[in-house]
């Protein structure tokens, strides 16, 4: 959940406007809240109210009946987007606050592809338990692997996928593929040859360090999520 909850968020949400204002200066001071934007929480939120930076990576208006707005807005975790749009209202000289806010995505899951209502899990356990059907409970249920899908992969041999779970950091002769823009530093997941998730970790080297050095700590392992014996270890490890 951790890594769920850091990842990007996007939201459609309706802003409703004080005042009008023409649509071309709508757009053009929406377009200026792109990229990296200075933001303080507001006053009840459950975290210091301190400036922060916050990175916008798309804003879009999918909608506008005068004074309502509505927006979709893809952005990094932690933003706040009623603080976003009243600061949106503030530049546009008009005021403006939001009336409804809906999460349409986090991370690798979204709302129109990988979300399912109650109905449907409740349909797919009977198609499975009563006719022995398991197409639709392998559409509702994922993989595990799934969750950290989004992170940078590494991938590594057997040996060193045995070691992992018993502890051990990530050296650079267990790598057999990795993401070709990790930097010291990111979180990373850590896999198997088979694409199975072994743990979580972080970056020791950037990708170019890793691919140029025989030896060294690649990944400083966080938290294991495979089982242990599930892959033979070397004898000088046991």
């Amino acid at each position: 959940m951790k890594y769920l909850s850091l990842s990007t968020k996007a939201y459609v949400t309706i802003m409703q406007l004080h005042k009008e204002v023409p649509e071309e200066k709508l757009n053009a001071v929406i377009k200026e809240f792109t990229g990296k934007i200075y933001q303080k929480p507001p006053v009840r939120s459950s975290v210091r109210r301190a400036l922060r930076v916050k990175t916008i990576y798309k804003i879009d208006v999918l909608e506008l009946e005068y004074p309502y707005v509505l927006l979709y807005v893809e952005c990094e975790h932690g933003t706040y987007i009623r603080k976003l749009i009243h600061d949106i209202g503030e530049v546009l000289g008009v005021g403006a606050h939001m009336r409804e806010l809906r999460r349409v995505k986090t991370g690798p899951f979204k709302e129109d592809e990988t979300l399912i209502t109650m109905h449907q899990l409740s349909e797919a356990i009977y198609l499975y338990r009563k006719l022995n059907d398991d197409s639709e409970i392998r559409k509702a249920v994922l993989p595990g692997e799934y969750m950290v899908s989004h992170l940078p992969k590494v991938v590594v041999t057997d040996s060193a996928a045995a070691s992992i779970t018993y502890g051990a950091d990530l050296a650079v002769p267990g790598i057999t593929y990795l993401h070709s823009s990790i930097r010291k530093g990111d979180e990373v997941a850590v896999f198997t040859l088979k694409g199975e998730i072994v743990a979580t970790g972080v970056a020791m080297m950037h990708t170019e360090e890793i691919l140029e050095k025989r030896r060294g700590i690649a990944v400083k392992t966080k938290r294991v999520i495979m089982e242990r014996d599930i892959y033979p270890r070397r004898e000088k490890e046991k």
